[in-house]
């Protein structure tokens, strides 16, 4: 069994003073949460307050990004062993707006990727096409090539922390939402190219998310489908009781 997982990113949001305020209210309401795992992902300047706040719960803190090397003249760069270091468990890695916007690529994703492993980092890796890709029929040349190349070079040996995020890019933060035949369609492309890239029993123990507009009121319409392992939340995730009621409402 795939134990459900839901990730928070929080984006370029929220101060560590808002952090802290966040944690103090949400983690009452998932005190008894166990069916789930939970991973808050702030932004850097908030990882240290969030941990903090976080320990000895079984919620988990996780970073927006990283680099893939232990260190060098990088500026402005988190290394996989700075996140170590102050105990984050997880990492994103590729989310769409660090492609659009950061230059990040299908090849810088797979040098990430071998890091958050090596360093035992749990990767959410995220892949998904653009609205004019599904328009003309593409979206599975699209996630072929980013799961291709993604996971090129990965030990089927070590993969089995690996969690994949599949986002639409057209329904982040546009209020739209893939249906759930559609969400459930992209998730099955998903596992099968992972059967095909790493191992069948990887594919079968691989978590895969959706991300895409993810409310409190159609977590349950997605997340009860079988291929459907949680979800990445972006906007909802910021509010603590939106928050916790999606959480609840994706273990219905």
């Amino acid at each position: 069994m795939r134990k459900p997982l839901i990730a928070a990113n929080w984006k370029m949001y929220k101060i560590p003073a808002e952090a802290i305020d966040f944690t103090d209210a949400f983690l009452p309401l998932v005190a008894n949460q166990e069916k789930t795992e939970i991973v808050l992902c702030p932004s850097m300047t908030s990882l240290g307050v969030a941990i903090a706040a976080t320990k000895g719960t079984q919620v988990h803190i996780g970073a927006q990004t990283m680099h893939w090397l232990d260190n060098g003249a990088y500026t402005g760069e988190t290394s996989p062993t700075m996140l170590n270091a102050i105990g984050a468990t997880h990492v994103l890695i590729g989310h769409s707006e660090r492609r659009q916007y950061f230059n990040e690529t299908d090849e810088t994703v797979n040098m990430k990727l071998k890091s958050a492993l090596a360093h035992k980092l749990i990767p959410i890796v995220c892949v998904g096409e653009q609205k004019a890709e599904r328009e003309s029929g593409h979206t599975n040349d699209v996630l072929q090539q980013q799961l291709s190349i993604g996971l090129q070079g990965i030990d089927p040996a070590i993969a089995t922390p690996l969690v994949i995020a599949y986002e639409p890019v057209w329904a982040i933060g546009t209020g739209l939402t893939a249906t759930p035949q559609i969400a459930d369609d992209a998730h099955k492309f998903i596992r099968a190219q992972i059967a095909e890239l790493l191992s069948p029993a990887i594919a079968a123990s691989t978590r895969i998310l959706y991300g895409g507009s993810v409310k409190p009121d159609n977590a349950a319409s997605l997340c009860c489908l079988e291929n459907i392992d949680g979800a990445l939340v972006g906007g909802a995730s910021l509010d603590p009781i939106s928050f916790a009621q999606i959480i609840a409402n994706s273990s219905i």
